[in-house]
């Protein structure tokens, strides 16, 4: 098989690998019918991660479950289903607690996409092994299109647990967000679908702006901490100048959610957050337990997530295409 490989700055390429093979009857291989970069992709990509090439790109895709161990349960060769971006067991007690991007029962900050916790491989492959289907593998709802879904893998479904809880907890709150991709506009989305009574969506692109503005929206290309304006605040640019911005603008008590990849230090603004009661979380995110919320309220009708979808690319363009500048390509396979 092929899988994408990371070889330098702005350049991927195809490698040949060994298929995968199921390694116990609790697993299982799948192959991507659509797959599409996370925006942590775009800095790998451009050169600002933190782990030297070469290694295997992508962990946000939909995939068609091929072969299945005969412990395996919940889903069946031919199912379509969303792959989680990390490891998990689902048994572990840190799994059962939720915690699934902490799983113990593989090597720390295991996942596809990246080289840490293992080598797993990547999203961006024609097969991928699975190693623990019952626990990891959600299937796609009826109706939802594996493009608009892509993303639930991580993205979509992490954007859904940045404001969905806080919103149950402070209906109609106001939302600041601070965003440079489509984890922003996501947030967006949801955040109106759900109740809030204003949303301010902050980005300096254009075309983003416009994307928000679709979805209810009110934008600025650049912002001034608006004291006390904001209930709820998402960074989702990996800047910490911007984070600083985001809970410089919270309310008393107000929950700031930053889900920027932060490669760069900065500083921020301890004392004032001090005084404001802020709570702010940096974390990656725990995605198996959101998946199913997020995917039902896809299904739900009442938001747009396909609205985010910048291009819809052919398979077979992955070297030439990714390493170009989109807000949120899905790579597309021919469903054998």
């Amino acid at each position: 098989m092929r899988e994408l490989t990371y070889v330098a700055r702005r350049t991927v390429e195809w490698r040949e690998a060994p298929d995968p093979k199921l390694q116990s009857d609790g697993q299982a291989i799948v192959a991507p019918v659509a797959a599409t970069s996370c925006d942590v992709d775009s800095s790998i990509l451009a050169g600002h991660g933190f782990i030297d090439p070469p290694f295997a790109l992508g962990h946000e895709c939909v995939a068609r479950v091929v072969e299945t161990g005969d412990a395996v349960t919940t889903v069946a060769p031919g199912d379509l289903v969303v792959v989680p971006w990390s490891i998990n067991c689902g048994t572990c007690e840190r799994c059962r607690a939720g915690l699934t991007a902490h799983c113990a029962a593989v090597p720390y900050m295991a996942m596809y996409g990246a080289p840490i916790g293992g080598t797993w491989g990547g999203l961006f492959s024609d097969l991928v092994r699975v190693p623990y289907a019952d626990a990891m593998l959600v299937p796609l709802p009826a109706g939802l299109d594996p493009v608009a879904m892509a993303s639930a893998s991580d993205n979509w479904s992490l954007a859904w647990r940045l404001v969905a809880p806080h919103l149950k907890a402070r209906p109609g709150a106001r939302v600041l967000v601070v965003a440079r991709g489509s984890i922003g506009l996501y947030v967006c989305d949801i955040a109106r679908a759900l109740g809030a009574s204003e949303v301010l969506y902050v980005d300096p692109n254009p075309e983003h702006r416009t994307l928000a503005r679709a979805f209810g929206a009110a934008t600025a290309e650049t912002l001034d901490p608006i004291p006390q304006g904001y209930d709820i605040a998402v960074e989702a640019t990996g800047r910490v100048d911007q984070l600083a911005l985001a809970v410089k603008s919270l309310t008393p008590e107000g929950m700031c959610e930053s889900a920027g990849n932060h490669f760069r230090p900065g500083e921020l603004p301890l004392l004032d957050m001090y005084l404001n009661g802020v709570t702010l979380r940096i974390a990656r995110d725990n995605v198996r337990a959101h998946i199913p919320d997020a995917l039902a309220l896809a299904a739900s009708g009442k938001v747009a997530p396909e609205n985010v979808v910048s291009r819809v690319i052919d398979w077979e363009n992955l070297p030439t295409a990714l390493p170009e500048k989109h807000l949120k390509p899905v790579f597309v396979r021919a469903d054998d």
